[in-house]
């Protein structure tokens, strides 16, 4: 059991900045990438999808017109 007993209650300043993510439903696609990038984001086992799809999200958001 984890004694979270020294954590803080949330405010309601908290709650009021807090937004709603709701999931997107993810889109199959073919790419081309290279093989050393492949590899990199394989080696991170079943998850790796899910971590090209975090890095692409990045870039995009932080490239946003």
């Amino acid at each position: 059991m984890i004694d979270t007993s020294d954590i803080p209650p949330l405010s309601e300043s908290f709650f009021d900045k807090a937004a709603l993510h709701v999931p997107r439903k993810p889109v199959s696609v073919t790419m081309h990438v290279d093989s050393d990038v492949l590899a990199w984001f394989q080696k991170h086992g079943d998850q790796s999808e899910q971590l090209m799809n975090a890095a692409l999200r990045i870039y995009a958001e932080a490239h946003h017109e």
